[in-house]
């Protein structure tokens, strides 16, 4: 009988030297490293120093080839759209926290809206008993008079 093991790779796993993901991409190895040299895709190291490409990384080469021969892009063009669709699902991920953080708000919001009506209370000031209780504006200010001498003052009346 023999055993069977099953591995499970993840998508960003690079598991395919350059001639295999070329060949997958449908695209010449020089492309590959042309592509890699221009930023456009990064595939993983092995520990001597071998590319190895994702199965995320073979569907990004096959998008490139798409916008550069059916689109018609240049690779400046393909750098540019894949920028703004890395800013795009950055920026629907930031909309989705903030969408979640509203909606805890909304929640301690009503809960405290419920303690709110629960307790029935108005805030007051609390006044000492026997207290007067005067107002700022009723305040009038202080007028004091300083009468100052000076040296010369003295030696006159002296």
């Amino acid at each position: 009988m023999k055993r069977r093991t099953r591995v499970t790779i993840s998508a960003d796993q690079g598991v395919f030297m350059i001639s295999v993901a070329a060949e997958l991409a449908e695209m010449h190895p020089q492309t590959l490293r042309m592509y890699e040299a221009r930023g456009l895709i990064e595939p993983k190291r092995s520990p001597k120093g071998t590319r190895l490409y994702s199965q995320r990384d073979v569907e990004r080469l096959r998008r490139i080839q798409q916008m550069t021969t059916e689109w018609g892009l240049n690779l400046a063009g393909v750098e540019r759209v894949l920028e703004l669709e890395s800013q795009l699902e950055r920026a629907q991920r930031r909309v989705e926290q903030l969408e979640r953080r509203a909606a805890q708000l909304q929640e301690e919001i009503a809960g405290l809206e419920v303690r709110r009506d629960e307790v029935k209370a108005d805030i007051v000031r609390y006044e000492q008993p026997g207290a007067e209780v005067v107002r700022a504006r009723d305040v009038k200010p202080l007028r004091t008079t300083i009468k100052v001498e000076r040296d010369d003052d003295r030696d006159r009346s002296a």
